[in-house]
């Protein structure tokens, strides 16, 4: 090893002067030509000539140039196999140095043994045998990658064969939408060698997929209400497809942009659309209506049908009352019927009295006589008396009766002319006895 380090030493200062290991002196060269660089020919010369004396070989290769000594000399044996090892030691030294590799964050690394799938590479710092014996792939796992279906760039740049669609009332729709799908983790070797366009094949799948859903339903719901839920159901019967076919990739959304009848029929749908909306906007305004009418009248109908109840058990049950008290007093009657007879009398003109703001007497000489009602004069007078402040004085007079007062309930007669034929009376409680 050293004498191979002496001789590739590139601070020799005989390099290029016919000094083949540095041990002799350099050859005089002509004068004019001064200390200036070795020529490229005595450079390439002198590197030869190293190369041979590694090799066994001494002087300059048989020639006569100048710088040139000595003849051609056959390699020894030993030095022979010390430069072959040499060699064939630096040839392996780089042979395996060309297994190590980098792979990249959010990358993996497929590695394959004589063209088959052998492991996959995290990212970091790695070695694999060198080619031809192993080999491998990057792909890229993290990159979420995006295509468009039924339009290129805009929603003006459309693709017609991608986007119509047939609905399953017979009808032609628009259907403009993007996929974003990324590798799996594990999805690599499938993605790399289980189809031969991987990419492709998800593009078909979402269009089969789109096809498939759009022809299941009506155009009315694909267009309105129903967008939302044909891409959640586009998505995962692509997702079903593509772990059908083990492509490795998993689909991340599908976003419809625009769903629309062809341009040809567009001013017609317009129209029909505009009937649909009056259509649904009258049957809410009959709606409403009804909503405001039908409660108010079953709450009428509710009230109704309640004081009918209330009524029907009122009379019922008064007349059961009725009935219950003439039964009670039909046998009290039948026990003493002359004091009954008396006793019903006086009440019920006490309760006919009660109720009158007028009473007519009757005397025998056929004069009509006044009823005062004194006790209830008095009683009034003194709670006038009372809420004034002048109790004291208006009580006691009002409440000294004379000695001939009547009692209450008492009719005191004031004979009238007997001209007379009509009697007036004075104004009475109608609470009183």
């Amino acid at each position: 090893m050293p004498r191979i380090i002496k001789l590739f030493n590139l601070n020799d200062p005989g390099w290029g002067r016919g000094n083949n290991n540095g041990s002799e002196p350099p050859p005089k060269r002509p004068q004019g030509n001064g200390d200036g660089p070795p020529d490229l020919d005595e450079v390439w010369r002198d590197f030869n000539n190293r190369i041979g004396s590694l090799f066994g070989r001494k002087g300059g290769g048989g020639n006569n140039r100048p710088g040139n000594r000595g003849g051609m000399t056959p390699p020894s044996p030993r030095g022979a196999r010390i430069g072959l090892g040499v060699i064939a030691l630096v040839a392996a030294g780089i042979w395996l140095a060309s297994g190590f590799y980098i792979v990249q964050e959010g990358q993996v690394a497929v590695v394959t043994q004589f063209g088959k799938y052998k492991s996959t590479s995290q990212a970091g710092f790695q070695w694999r045998l060198p080619y031809p014996i192993q080999s491998h792939e990057m792909v890229n796992v993290s990159q979420l990658r995006t295509f468009e279906v039924g339009f290129r760039g805009g929603a003006r740049n459309k693709v017609l064969p991608e986007a119509l669609m047939l609905t399953t009332d017979e009808n032609i729709v628009d259907m403009q939408f993007v996929v974003q799908y990324r590798l799996r983790a594990d999805g690599a070797p499938d993605y790399l060698f289980m189809t031969r366009d991987p990419d492709e094949s998800v593009r078909q799948a979402s269009e089969t997929a789109m096809r498939e859903v759009v022809g299941k339903q009506s155009m009315d719901f694909v267009l309105y209400e129903g967008r939302t839920t044909v891409a959640t159901q586009v998505q995962t019967l692509m997702q079903q497809i593509l772990d059908r076919y083990q492509t490795g990739v998993q689909v991340s959304t599908v976003a419809i942009q625009n769903v629309q009848p062809p341009e040809q029929v567009q001013a017609a749908f317009d129209d029909a659309v505009k009937a649909g909306q009056d259509r649904e906007r009258q049957i809410n305004e009959g709606q409403a209506y009804a909503n405001q009418v039908v409660p108010l009248a079953s709450g009428q109908a509710s009230r109704m049908t309640e004081q009918a109840e209330g009524y029907k058990a009122k009379v019922v049950g008064d007349a059961q009352g009725n009935t219950s008290r003439f039964t009670s007093i039909l046998g009290e009657y039948e026990k003493a019927p002359q004091v009954m007879r008396q006793r019903m009398y006086l009440e019920s003109m006490q309760e006919i009295f009660t109720r009158a703001s007028k009473v007519m007497v009757d005397t025998k000489s056929n004069n009509n006589m006044l009823y005062l009602p004194l006790d209830k004069i008095m009683h009034l007078a003194a709670q006038d008396a009372s809420k004034s402040g002048v109790a004291g004085s208006g009580s006691s007079t009002l409440a000294s009766p004379p000695a001939q007062a009547p009692s209450r309930g008492s009719a005191a007669p004031v004979p009238q002319s007997s001209g007379s034929s009509n009697s007036n009376t004075l104004p009475r409680d109608r609470t009183s006895r």
